[in-house]
């Protein structure tokens, strides 16, 4: 793994690069070798790759990054008044004015921020590094390629990042009634490129037809060397594909894997634009994806926050025990990684990884200070924690190919449904009767644990395939299966919003009457996923 790892360190992999596709083809000559059948396939995505940048304050020069989707500063540079707007949630937003200013945020850019800002007419957003160390971000709150209806989404103010010390000196200056004269500058290129996507594919018969598999990715595409993001992820998915392949006579499924690109420069754009464009596919025949980010660095002791779809929650605990000795805390997955594919309705598993020991920096991953930096380099991966990590992979794989029931737990998934439903405070919301929601998720609870005692294993897991379909894209998005959600955070079961904000509103009121159309949308929806799982049981 080391002498693979260390031969694509050498390459800068941006989206759409000379070096990306230098690095790719050598992934691609070994993946020849262990047996797959490769495919690159080369697609049109919407990329950004930051530029030079500096902030000048009061005619000081300050050290600076701009950021990926920003907009790119005038000549002259974007000048405003400075505000400090704290963490930058809505609410901090909502207390000023920011119409031409440059909002000053603490912490790591993000999408949220940037679509706020952009909203509140601002024209920059400076952001303040947890530490001295500055983070690379995707700006995007559109996940995947910009549509004509997302477009209008996509950044429009400057955006650069400086140091926790120059962020204080900032935030300070403004506490004592000063207003620093801030000027960002920032050159971003901003485009449509072709970038390309590794398919390496190994079926479990090669006569039979329309056969399951499961999709194992990970993106390719790198800030500056990313040896550690994404580099140890793309070799720990060839050692994995060489070892499983040697098993390949106890396959009940095949195994495909996608090398990404535009994870880092354009949101997720490949594993989107795939999931648009073979949809049916993977509709009929993908059962589970196991997604890999940033394993095998120095320090990353941590297992137990590898986040999982609750229905492979037991998998992954069972897996990471043997393993490490380690017990999984059972984080719900989040809205991130290249997990394009929840509304099709495909169970997910893993996105980061092994993580480092939480110090005293606010970080949005523990994947240590040099995570999206210059500093990702292989002297920052430990073969002992990378080969554990592959371990883990591998075992994770290894299941879900060979198990003669697929060790999906739909029951486990029905009783976060039920504690959620729970939540909305009993039998009914405003007149929306929810009773006969938690009476049909437990009635399909039951119905899943009967049918794992009397179905036979080909019987069992059609239907589990067919119960994925009706409610992964419930628990994990808005509901719509042919397109994607804003790369934003959603809460655990999502549709459930519009009967958690009535039943928060004062009955009777105008605000109740308004809500209560949605929330009986949102209770048939549901009501109707529930039927179809249920149907899949016979």
């Amino acid at each position: 793994m080391m002498r693979h790892l260390t031969h694509i360190a050498q390459y800068v992999k941006l989206s759409g690069s000379k070096e990306e596709a230098e690095s790719l083809a050598y992934i691609r000559q070994v993946m020849d070798g262990y047996g797959y059948a490769t495919t690159v396939l080369e697609h049109d995505a919407y990329i950004s790759l930051p530029g030079a940048a500096r902030v000048t304050v009061d005619g000081r020069i300050l050290t600076a990054i701009t950021h990926s989707m920003s907009r790119p500063s005038p000549p002259e540079g974007t000048t405003g008044r400075l505000v400090h707007v704290g963490d930058g949630t809505d609410a901090d937003f909502a207390r000023q004015d920011v119409t031409g200013c440059i909002v000053l945020a603490e912490g790591i850019a993000t999408p949220a921020v940037a679509l706020s800002a952009s909203r509140a007419g601002a024209a920059g957003q400076l952001h303040i590094s947890p530490h001295e160390h500055l983070h690379e971000m995707c700006l995007s709150p559109v996940w995947g390629n910009p549509s004509e209806t997302t477009a209008a989404t996509l950044p429009t103010t400057v955006a650069c990042t400086i140091s926790q010390a120059d962020g204080a000196a900032l935030r300070e200056a403004l506490v004592r009634g000063e207003a620093p004269a801030v000027t960002l500058h920032a050159a971003v290129d901003t485009g449509w490129r072709k970038t390309p996507i590794l398919v390496a594919e190994l079926p479990a018969d090669p006569a039979a037809k329309d056969e399951p598999f499961i999709l194992f990715s990970g993106h390719h595409d790198t800030w500056h060397f990313g040896v550690m993001d994404n580099g140890t992820a793309n070799i720990t998915m060839m050692e994995v594909a060489r070892i499983c392949a040697q098993s390949r006579a106890a396959w009940r499924r095949g195994l495909r894997l996608c090398f990404w690109s535009g994870h880092s420069h354009g949101r997720y754009s490949s594993s989107a634009w795939y999931a648009d464009t073979h949809w049916d596919v993977l509709e009929r025949r993908c059962v589970a994806h196991v997604n890999i980010d940033s394993v095998g660095a120095v320090g990353a002791s941590i297992l137990s926050e590898a986040p999982t779809a609750t229905e492979l929650t037991g998998l992954a605990a069972e897996v990471i025990a043997k393993q490490s000795g380690q017990t999984l805390r059972g984080k719900r997955i989040g809205r991130g990684g290249d997990e394009s594919f929840w509304g099709i309705g495909i169970p997910a598993m893993f996105m980061a990884f092994s993580e480092q020991v939480p110090g005293s920096v606010k970080m949005r991953h523990a994947l240590g200070w040099w995570w999206h930096t210059p500093g990702d380099l292989l002297d920052k991966i430990d073969p002992a924690n990378l080969a554990r990590d592959a371990r883990i992979y591998l075992e994770v794989l290894d299941r879900l190919l060979t198990d003669a029931v697929l060790p999906i737990d739909h029951a486990a998934q029905l009783d976060s449904l039920l504690a959620e439903l729970g939540k909305l405070g009993g039998t009914e919301a405003h007149g929306i009767a929810l009773d006969a929601l938690a009476g049909q998720a437990a009635a399909l609870r039951d119905a899943v644990g009967a049918a794992r005692m009397c179905l036979d294993a080909d019987r069992l897991n059609a239907a589990i395939l067919r119960i994925c379909r009706a409610l992964v894209p419930l628990d994990y998005t808005r509901g719509d299966r042919f397109a994607h959600d804003p790369a934003l955070p959603l809460p655990a079961w999502p549709r459930l919003d519009p009967l958690r904000r009535l039943a928060a509103t004062a009955p009777g009121s105008d605000e109740a009457r308004l809500l209560a159309v949605s929330a009986r949308q949102a209770r048939n929806r549901v009501a109707h996923a529930l039927r179809e799982a249920s149907a899949a049981l016979g």
